[in-house]
């Protein structure tokens, strides 16, 4: 048996969601062929952006056949399925289940997701319908949950994930005959006609029929909502919380107990227009984000300056933003200076300089490489001067855009949590009306009314309704990327926010992460007789000539060094010619007539000249015990010294790990390519736990498939050439990722800002969530075991309402506490 790897990049471009439902049917299909064990999709990364894993039998089908069939299958479900995306009006958790159902109903529909806020996402065969199908659906159900942002999506694979916002939609927070606000206005026009009747039948003498008319509008106005929303669950056989509540009211009714029907039917009501103000609050937190671009930029083409729209934008246009306006577009600075306020995309509180690129033409065939001083972002604030940028990226491409998208998808995947509680829903519901029917045959046992029986049972089809549970999760998860999106920081989904806070384990990579990513002179250690003039005048002269980074961190450096010295003291620097590289070992090149070594110990065994001296060799030992980077310095037969570079460690790294410690991170590893002198030296400076050095990129992975093994861990790395380790890791967590489409797309969770410090914020936020998905549980839960059993003991439906109610409000609003969630210490 032999395994084969087969990128699905080529048969289904820009899927990589490895929980994309396209992916498991290709491997499905794949399964089908003879000679095929297994076919299994992997975690996607920048190697293996979308692969899937093959086990066949070569001695029945070739590698070659495996390869064809996959790109014919995957042509095939290319042509087939389609997905598409949508914004409507927020909601209850409740009325988003009840679209979920109608949706489902459509054939041909494999999936439908809602989320409270309004996302939607929608999986389908293009056999049995299309998107304009699903839009009127969704159209029709619009007359009581109008669409507020619009924006569809029906896309083959190979057209991308792209959300088109249309802006011009306004906020609903539910439609109908009195507009935006009718479910509230219906919820306390119930209340008011509740209030009539018992006030009529408990302190007027008036005919009967009057209050009775109070009660039945105010089952009317309340039961409005809850009907039709039943009624479309019904329809896709899903027997809910709504049904409960219709039955409940509708067993009062027939017991002549309406005004407590009237009141469960009220205090439903206002619960699901509460509920859905607190989940519009959460997707405005949301929807603040894709405000952000300015509508219109000021443009110089031809010479000419003119304002157009940010749609209208080119790759290539000049664009020009004053002071106190905001950036239109991804871009370079090709003139002027100013501090930007990038807050906004990557949460960086201080202002980031910006200056101009040296070489236009360099910079716009790589703009992804630009150091942060010559990048902008759309929707951040340029403050003090004026800059003029060349745009990079259409605006439905920008970083701001694709933050965006991905927010909205990422409300439209489910939690494990939120499938345990569907799941848990799923079973409840029918075993709370089997239990409700055998209550009410109750007089059959004991001695009682059939109709204290009957009131019992519906009692407890009240008490029994898991509404809070329903909303426990979702609430806590929207809040929870909402908040981290205002932070910087992009969070896919409920999983890797659960998945985050319950891990106490992090691997870091070295370079660029915990370090400054590019090596520094530390040490200039000079032989007897010698000054450190003389060694630098040496080593810049012949490393000038050298692209190494290491070289150029040595005449950087150096030069800095030399001016910092009395003036004078160190002469011109010479100049050098004949420069030859010894690989692996160092170079050589002639100053002044001398022939200059620099180089590692073992360049000076096999050169011509004298052997090194025991005094620079210590010196040697001792700089790489610490963790350095070592050049010799030799001119002609004379050793002038040693030179100690070393990868920094970033300022906010030492700062970082402490912070982690006290969030209850309690194993934190540095994995990296360096030796492993390096690393320990590195490791020890920072605080970590234990660093692995002299890895190769497949020795990472192994590295990291090992930590997963001792329970799960994060891996915190740049997300480029981090991404194989990141995709191995429980959470892959990818730093600078502003402008970076790799990073973006690879990671879990996407740190926007080159910055350390947001890694407690992304931790410390998704334990806060964690906790208050567990804190919604069980008062959800709470609520029901108390609720059973007081129902059965005479707690009448009012005061069983009321609790009810009132718990689904309180999970609401606990999980609200997240939006305001700050930073700790």
């Amino acid at each position: 048996m032999k395994k084969e790897k087969i990128e699905l990049k080529l048969v289904l471009p820009t899927v990589n969601n490895a929980d994309d439902s396209c992916i498991r049917r290709l491997a499905e299909l794949l399964q089908s062929k003879a000679g095929i064990d297994a076919a299994h999709s992997l975690k996607p990364s920048d190697e293996s952006p979308g692969q899937i894993c093959v086990h066949f039998d070569s001695s029945v089908t070739s590698t070659g056949e495996v390869r064809e069939l996959a790109r014919r299958a995957g042509a095939e479900l290319d042509q087939r399925y389609g997905h598409w995306h949508k914004r409507v009006g927020p909601m209850h958790a409740r009325r988003a289940s009840a679209i979920e159902s109608r949706l489902a109903r459509i054939d041909g529909i494999m999936e439908s997701v809602v989320s409270p806020d309004g996302a939607v996402r929608v999986e389908f065969d293009r056999q049995e319908t299309d998107a304009s199908a699903i839009e009127t659906a969704l159209a029709e159900w619009s007359s009581s949950t109008p669409q507020d942002h619009g924006g569809d999506e029906d896309h083959r694979h190979d057209e991308g994930h792209k959300d088109n916002h249309d802006h011009s939609g306004h906020d609903h927070e539910h439609g109908g005959i009195f507009g935006p606000k009718s479910e509230l206005i219906f919820a306390i026009l119930c209340g008011a006609f509740l209030l009539v009747g018992w006030l009529i039948e408990t302190f007027a003498e008036l005919n009967d029929w009057i209050p009775l008319g109070c009660f039945i509008a105010a089952y009317f106005f309340g039961g409005y909502y809850t009907v039709t929303e039943a009624i479309e669950k019904i329809r896709a056989s899903k027997f809910e919380i709504d049904f409960l509540m219709i039955v409940a009211a509708a067993g009062a009714a027939s017991l002549g107990a309406w005004a407590e029907g009237a009141l469960l039917l009220f205090l439903f009501s206002i619960g699901h227009a509460l509920e859905g103000y607190a989940m519009g609050r959460a997707k405005r937190a949301i929807e603040a984000l894709s405000e952000l671009a300015p509508k219109t930029a000021r443009v110089r083409r031809d010479g000419n300056e003119s304002e157009i729209p940010v749609e209208e934008l080119v790759v290539g246009d000049i664009v020009i933003i004053k002071p106190d306006e905001r950036v239109p577009a991804d871009g370079f600075v090709i003139a002027g200076e100013s501090s930007v306020n990038q807050a906004p995309i990557t949460g960086e509180s201080v202002p980031v300089d910006k200056r101009p690129v040296d070489d236009v033409a360099a910079a716009a065939s790589d703009p992804e490489s630009l150091p942060p001083e010559h990048r902008a972002f759309a929707g951040t604030i340029n403050q003090s001067g004026s800059l003029e940028i060349q745009v990079t990226k259409l605006a439905s491409e920008n970083t701001l855009a694709r933050v965006v998208a991905m927010v909205s998808e990422a409300e439209t995947r489910v939690s494990p949590t939120q499938k345990f509680t569907k799941k848990f829903e799923r079973y409840f519901v029918p075993s709370v009306i089997a239990g409700v029917i055998l209550l009410v045959f109750a007089p059959l046992v004991i001695d009682e009314t059939f109709s204290e029986s009957f009131y019992r049972a519906m009692a407890v089809l009240v008490a029994a309704s898991p509404c809070a549970l329903a909303i426990a999760t979702p609430s806590a998860v929207l809040s929870g990327v909402a908040r981290a999106a205002r932070g910087g920081i992009l969070v896919k989904g409920g999983g890797p926010l659960e998945s985050l806070g319950s891990l106490d384990a992090i691997a870091f990579d070295k370079t660029g992460t915990l370090t400054e990513g590019e090596p520094k002179v530390t040490d200039v250690r000079t032989a007897d007789g010698v000054d450190e003039a003389e060694i630098l005048r040496n080593a810049i002269a012949v490393e000038d000539l050298s692209k190494h980074p290491l070289a150029k961190a040595v005449v950087r450096d150096g030069k800095k060094r030399l001016g910092e010295g009395e003036s004078g003291s160190g002469g011109a620097i010479p100049d050098a010619t004949d420069l030859q590289s010894i690989t692996g070992r160092g170079i050589q090149a002639t100053v002044e007539g001398d022939i200059v070594h620099i180089g590692k110990d073992d360049l000076f065994a096999e050169v011509d000249g004298p052997p090194l001296p025991e005094s620079v060799r210590e010196i040697v030992e001792s700089l790489e015990e610490n963790g350095r980077t070592t050049m010799i310095v030799r001119r002609g037969d004379r050793y002038l010294g040693v030179i100690g570079l070393m990868d920094t460690p970033r300022e906010a790294s030492k700062r970082t790990i402490s912070r982690l410690r006290k969030l209850g991170i309690k194993r934190m590893i540095m994995i990296s390519g360096d030796n492993q002198k390096v690393a320990d030296a590195v490791a020890k400076e920072v605080g970590l736990d234990e660093a692995r050095g002299d890895l190769m990129p497949d020795d990472k992975v192994n590295e990291i498939k090992k930590l997963q093994s001792e329970g799960g861990v994060a891996m915190v790395g740049d997300g480029v050439n981090d991404a194989p380790a990141m995709a191995s890791a429980s959470v892959g967590i990818a730093m600078g990722a502003a402008g970076s489409d790799v990073a973006l797309e690879t990671a879990d969770v996407a740190l926007m800002a080159d910055n350390l410090d947001h890694l407690p914020l992304a931790i410390g936020l998704s334990r806060s969530t964690k906790s208050i998905i567990r804190q919604n549980l069980w008062m959800s839960l709470g609520m029901v075991a108390f609720l059973v059993p007081a129902t059965i003991l005479g707690l009448n439906i009012g005061a069983a309402v009321a609790l009810h109610e009132g718990s689904t409000l309180i999970v609401v609003f606990n999980a609200l506490r997240l939006l305001a969630y700050k930073q700790p210490s």
